[in-house]
C-alpha cells in the first residue's frame, strides 16, 4: 500500500514541488514556517525528508503527520485514490465498523454534499436558484462548484444519513446535525443555499450556508463547527480548484466570500480563494506559501480583494500587518464603488474582474496612503505624526531597492519638500531595525526629560549563517554533535558567553546537559541525547538541523579542522571582551588614578598576550 500511490502525487496536493537537483523535488516545508524550501522529495525511494525541522518518512507517515491521521486512515485514504479495496480482517469486511472515525466522517460529506446538491433541482429550492441567478450563477456554475440546498425540515439529512448507513454519533461529531432540545437530532442547516467546503485534496470537510428567508432568524452565513475534519482558521473555500493555478502562475488571490470565489473563477481568475467565517490567518498564510513555494528566492504574489469602505480598508490593513509572513509580494485591489467581484462581474462582466486583479496596489502603498489619511498633514503637527507613523511603515518593506523610492513618495504625500529629510528619518529607522532586530514603534524614542533620544532597544540576535561570527558558532556546533570526538575536551570548557547567539546558546546548554562531548563521544548517536536534554521543540529542531547539516569543508572533518573553529570561536569571545575594555578605559578618561587604570591596562595586556597566543599557537594555545 505504500506503495500504491507516487509519493509527489500525494505531497503535491499540499506542497508546490520543484526539481531539487538530481531525483529529487523540493518544496516549502509543511511541517514548519519557513523562507527557503527545505523540504525535500524522492519520488523514486518514496520518502521526504526536512532539513529545516528533521521531519522524514514516507508517504503513509506523510499523510499521518499532515492530516493528524491514524494508520488506518492514511491507508484508506490512499486506498480511495488508488482505486483499491481493502478487505478488513478479524470478522470479514465491515467498513462501517472499522473504517476510521475520520473516513468516516469523510464519507458522511461526501455523501450530504451529493444530497445537497441533489437538493438544489426540487421545487423547494426555487428561492435558492433565484439567489445564484440574480448574482450571475446558472445551473452549470452550481454544479462545478458542488452548490445546494438545504430544505427547511427538521431533519431531512439527519434521515437520509441513518438511511445511508451512519450512525447518530457520526453525523453529530461531524457537525452535519445538533442535539435538539428534546434529546433528539436536528439538521444544521436548514432552508439555506449551501456550498461544500473541500480541503487541498477535495474532500469535503464541511460546509458554509447562506440563510435565504426573512423568517429565518439565524446568521446570514451560517458555517459548519469545529469537528474532527474542519477547522475554519485551516481551510479555504476553493482551494481545491486553484491550487494548480496558483502553483503554476505564483499568484493567489484572497476574496472575502463564496459568491466572488465563484465570480473570479468563472471570470477567468481560477486563483480565487476565501476565508470561512474567519478572518484571514496565520495558518491561511502557510497554505498559500506553500502552493506558491514562497521562498525568499522566489517572488510570488498575494492579492486581496477588498471593498472600498471603512471595513474593507480595516481588514486590508490588517492584512498587511501580515506581510512579513509572505515573502511574496503582497498586493490590494479595491473594488469600484465599495462593490465586490461577485457585484463588480454582474454589473460590469468577467473583463472588469480580470482587470481588478491585474491592475493590484501594492499592499505598502496602500497602507501608507491609508495612513497618511488618519493625519491633518496641512499642519505642521500633522505632517510630522503622519511620518511617524509612515515612516515605521516603509522599513518594514524586505526589499531595500525599493525603500528609498517609497521614502520620496512619502515626501511627496506629506506635502514635505525636502524630501532628503523624509529619506533620512526613513534611513535612521532602517538602519535601527537591521542593527537591534526590530523597528521603533510610534513617534521617535526620546528621553522622559525631553533630551536626546534614548538608546535604540537591546539587539535580537537572528540565525543570518552568512554573518562571520554566527557562522563560527554554527560550525562548531555542527562539529559538536556530529563529531564530538574531534572537539573533545576542549569544547566542554567553553561557557554559553562563548555563544552570543540565543538560538546557538541554547544547543550548547542542550550539549552539556546531554554530558558534554567528552560523554558524546563514546556514542552511537549523540545527537539522539542531545535532542531528549533540549528544553524544548525549537532547539530540539535546531540541533536535528545542525546533525544533518553539511560541514563547509570539502575535505573529510579532522582535528586540525575542528581546531580551527575552537580558536575562531574563543579569539571572538576575546575581541568582544578587548573591545569592553577598552571602552572602560575611554570612558575612565585621563582624569583617572594610576589605582582606576591599573587593572583594567593590566586585564587588556593580558587579553591581547593570550589573543596573540591563539594566533601563533592555534589549538595548541587554548
Amino acid at each position: 500500500m505504500r506503495n500504491a500511490l507516487p509519493i509527489d502525487a500525494v505531497v503535491g496536493d499540499y506542497v508546490q514541488l520543484a526539481n531539487g537537483g538530481g531525483a529529487q523535488l523540493k518544496g516549502v516545508c509543511p511541517f514548519h514556517d519557513e523562507k527557503s524550501a527545505s523540504f525535500y522529495v524522492h519520488p523514486g525511494k518514496g520518502v521526504f525528508h526536512c532539513f529545516g525541522c528533521g521531519e522524514s518518512g514516507d508517504t503513509i507517515s506523510f499523510l499521518m503527520k499532515i492530516e493528524h491521521f491514524s494508520f488506518a486512515e492514511a491507508v484508506e485514504r490512499m486506498a480511495a485514490q488508488a482505486g483499491i479495496t481493502l478487505r478488513y480482517e478479524e470478522g470479514g469486511y465491515s467498513p462501517r465498523h472499522q473504517q476510521g472515525e475520520r473516513t468516516r466522517l469523510v464519507e458522511a460529506h461526501k455523501v450530504a454534499a451529493a444530497w445537497f446538491q441533489e437538493q438544489l433541482g426540487s421545487p423547494e429550492a426555487e428561492i435558492a436558484r433565484g439567489f445564484l441567478a440574480e448574482r450571475g450563477f446558472d445551473e452549470a456554475a452550481a454544479k462545478h462548484f458542488g452548490v445546494g440546498y438545504a430544505p427547511a425540515g427538521w431533519e431531512h439529512l439527519v434521515r437520509y444519513l441513518r438511511g445511508k448507513g451512519f450512525t447518530d454519533k457520526e453525523i453529530l461529531v461531524g457537525g452535519l446535525a445538533s442535539q435538539g432540545q428534546r434529546g433528539g437530532l436536528i439538521d444544521r442547516f436548514r432552508g439555506r443555499l449551501v456550498w461544500p467546503i473541500r480541503d487541498t485534496a477535495g474532500e469535503v470537510v464541511g460546509f458554509g450556508a447562506r440563510r435565504l428567508r426573512e423568517d429565518d432568524n439565524g446568521p446570514k452565513y451560517l458555517n459548519t463547527p469545529e469537528t474532527p475534519l474542519y477547522k475554519k482558521s485551516q481551510v479555504l473555500y476553493g482551494i481545491d480548484l486553484a491550487k494548480k493555478e496558483i502553483a503554476k502562475t505564483g499568484r493567489a488571490v484572497v476574496v472575502e466570500g463564496y459568491t466572488d470565489v465563484m465570480a473570479c473563477h468563472l471570470a477567468g481568475v481560477t486563483t480565487a480563494v476565501a476565508t470561512c467565517g474567519t478572518a484571514f490567518g496565520e495558518d491561511h498564510i502557510k497554505i498559500i506559501r506553500r502552493l506558491l513555494m514562497d521562498t525568499s528566492a522566489y517572488r510570488g504574489e498575494t492579492v486581496f480583494t477588498f471593498d472600498g469602505d471603512a471595513a474593507g480598508q480595516k481588514a486590508a490593513l490588517r492584512a498587511f500587518e501580515d506581510d512579513q509572513k509572505f515573502a511574496a509580494r503582497t498586493s490590494i485591489a479595491i473594488t469600484p464603488g465599495g462593490m465586490d467581484p461577485c457585484e463588480l462581474r454582474l454589473a460590469e462582466g468577467d473583463e472588469a474582474v480580470r482587470e481588478l486583479i491585474e491592475n493590484p496596489v501594492p499592499l505598502f502603498e496602500f497602507a501608507l496612503r491609508s495612513a497618511v489619511a488618519r493625519h491633518r498633514v496641512d499642519t505642521a503637527e500633522g505632517r510630522a505624526a503622519a511620518l511617524e507613523e509612515t515612516a515605521s511603515i516603509i522599513v518594514k518593506i524586505k526589499d531595500r531597492s525599493i525603500q528609498h523610492e517609497y521614502a520620496v513618495q512619502l515626501a511627496g504625500m506629506l506635502g514635505i519638500l525636502d524630501e532628503q529629510f523624509v529619506v533620512r528619518r526613513v534611513g535612521q529607522l532602517a538602519r535601527w531595525q537591521r542593527e537591534n532586530g526590530q523597528q521603533p514603534r510610534g513617534q521617535a524614542l526620546r528621553r522622559a526629560d525631553g533630551g536626546q533620544p534614548a538608546q535604540p532597544p537591546r539587539p535580537v540576535h537572528r540565525l543570518n549563517p552568512r554573518d562571520p561570527a554566527q557562522f563560527v558558532e554554527r560550525e562548531l556546533l555542527k562539529l559538536a554533535l556530529q563529531h564530538p570526538d574531534l572537539v573533545s575536551p576542549a569544547f566542554d570548557h567553553y561557557g554559553d558567553d562563548e555563544f552570543p547567539t540565543p538560538p546557538y546558546t541554547a544547543v550548547r546548554r542542550a550539549i552539556r546537559q546531554a554530558g558534554g562531548t567528552a560523554y558524546g563521544a563514546s556514542l552511537p548517536d549523540f545527537t539522539a541525547t542531545v535532542r531528549d536534554a533540549s528544553p524544548d521543540d525549537q532547539v530540539r529542531s535546531l540541533a536535528t538541523e545542525l546533525t544533518v547539516e553539511p560541514l563547509r569543508t570539502r575535505r573529510k572533518p579532522d582535528a586540525i579542522y575542528a581546531g580551527e573553529f575552537l580558536v575562531k570561536l574563543r579569539l571572538q569571545a576575546v575581541d568582544r571582551r578587548v573591545n569592553e575594555v577598552r571602552a572602560h578605559l575611554r570612558r575612565l578618561g585621563d582624569r583617572a588614578t594610576a589605582e582606576e587604570l591599573g587593572p583594567v591596562q593590566g586585564e587588556l595586556w593580558a587579553l591581547q598576550q593570550y589573543a596573540q597566543q591563539l594566533r601563533n599557537k592555534g589549538a595548541a594555545g587554548l
